[in-house]
């Protein structure tokens, strides 16, 4: 047994003791769990590893390294072991992402040996809701993309992510990881579109991360040429029908804090501001 304060990469055998983390804030943690209910806590398979911080003998703060290093649940203690793991490896995520506070206090740790970053979004609202808006009608023409109409779907994803992070999803290995992303996406349900007459994407969005107890919407977009005429808060009210009725009985999502018009939409749908992620791009 462990009796004394330390991390360590966590294994398979830490998967119950994992799980149990990870559950103490299952809406914030939705993106991590649904990987590891997936994967396990086996580095290959789970794209990354998974940190653990012990305080007398307990397993009580998380970091997923993989693509992205995500805090889960971390104490200012647990955060400086995971930066000093951090800086140790090296860095090898695009992004660090997570509640405001414990994500903050990694960066400043972090941040005279990675940076400088491309971009820091230092507030980001973090938004909820468990049931459908009384006054706003889901859009009837929203629905599942189908697994054929991949090439119809992908423009609009590259579109989205690349005016929402600022980079092309397309550059490095020329989106292979990217497409695979959306073919998954896809061929799980979980990709929505409303597509017009001439097969343009008007909006769309994903259910990304998914639990038992939480789902996170991403990914939302508008045709630049559509927006500013009403089709966005319907859009999300049919995203998020699907989203309560197949997926999970909690609906979340995080938003730029300077995108006010998408936080009035997603207040018009019903979310509500509940907490703050924060996100530095490299």
């Amino acid at each position: 047994m462990l009796t004394q304060t330390t991390s360590r990469v966590l294994g398979p055998s830490d998967l119950d003791a994992a799980l149990a983390v990870l559950d103490r804030e299952p809406v914030a943690n939705a993106f991590v769990t649904a990987r590891v209910k997936v994967a396990g806590l086996d580095p290959w398979r789970l794209g990354g590893e998974m940190w653990g911080w012990y305080e007398d003998g307990m397993l009580t703060s998380l970091c997923y390294a993989g693509a992205n290093l995500v805090p889960v649940c971390a104490t200012p203690r647990a955060i400086r072991a995971f930066a000093d793991r951090a800086r140790r490896a090296g860095r090898r995520c695009s992004s660090i992402v997570g509640p405001a506070g414990p994500t903050s206090q990694l960066w400043r740790l972090l941040e005279p040996q990675w940076g400088p970053a491309r971009e820091v979004r230092a507030r980001q609202p973090l938004m909820i809701t468990d049931h459908m808006p009384e006054d706003i009608q889901p859009d009837p023409y929203v629905r599942r993309v189908r697994k054929d109409e991949m090439d119809t779907i992908m423009p609009a994803c590259v579109a989205m992510f690349t005016e929402e992070v600022g980079v092309s999803p397309m550059a490095g290995d020329g989106g292979l990881l990217y497409q695979a992303r959306v073919a998954e996406l896809v061929g799980s349900g979980r990709s929505f579109a409303r597509i017009d007459g001439a097969g343009n994407v008007v909006f769309k969005a994903e259910i990304g991360a998914a639990t038992a107890h939480a789902c996170q919407i991403q990914g939302v977009w508008v045709a630049p040429e559509y927006r500013g005429k009403g089709l966005a808060a319907p859009g999300m009210a049919a995203v998020l029908r699907y989203a309560l009725d197949d997926i999970a009985p909690v609906a979340s999502l995080y938003v730029n804090d300077f995108n006010t018009a998408a936080r009035a939409t997603y207040r018009r749908v019903g979310f509500q501001e509940v907490g703050e992620f924060m996100s530095i791009l490299f």
